[in-house]
């Protein structure tokens, strides 16, 4: 599975991006909420990747971070939620907010992504309620339950972590980081 692409961003379009690379141009998917955070064109630029694999296709997608990532392929896993959906859902926020949306039953929002109805919004908000609640509480700030490490702890875990890594993880981490830098350290060391 490719699971990061880095080269200079060679051009954009409605469908996503261009990285070129090794002599050649990779297309890459991206949600708007990437899109927006991408260098100019001709920068260089690294996305997270997640590879799509049809019977007529080889579509890959890429992302700004992991956590994005992560909130995209748990969107695949709902019935009825395709890819491009998944990335349409994406791009309505940062994953944070999302995972906020979906752990607080919020379907008016995610509703507002190209393509989702209602029954989907609710068939989305009912299969990952669980897991995206702890994470929604990441964007809350240090104030979470169990302090800065707690909520960074609870984020990592709702993105399908195991308690144990994730604990290794943030153990590295130092002292003085914030929840949103333990949570990019502990994404990093997990990667690894």
């Amino acid at each position: 599975m490719i699971r990061f692409v880095r080269g200079d961003l060679a051009a954009t379009d409605a469908d996503g991006v261009v990285v070129a690379m090794g002599g050649m141009g990779i297309a890459v998917r991206v949600s708007d909420t990437t899109r927006a955070a991408l260098p100019p064109a001709g920068s260089e630029v690294t996305l997270r990747t997640h590879l799509v694999v049809r019977e007529d296709a080889l579509d890959l997608y890429g992302f700004a971070d992991d956590a994005e990532r992560a909130l995209f392929e748990a969107l695949i896993g709902v019935n009825g939620v395709g890819p491009r959906m998944a990335l349409a859902i994406c791009g309505l926020g940062t994953p944070p907010a999302l995972a906020a949306a979906i752990g607080g039953g919020d379907t008016g929002y995610l509703s507002k992504a190209a393509g989702v109805g209602r029954k989907t919004a609710d068939r989305v908000v009912l299969e990952l309620r669980d897991s995206m609640g702890a994470m929604g509480a990441v964007g809350a700030g240090p104030h979470v339950a169990g302090g800065t490490r707690g909520g960074a702890r609870e984020g990592l875990v709702a993105l399908g972590f195991a308690p144990d890594d994730v604990d290794a993880a943030l153990a590295t981490a130092a002292a003085d980081m914030d929840e949103e830098a333990l949570i990019r350290h502990g994404l990093a060391a997990l990667a690894r």
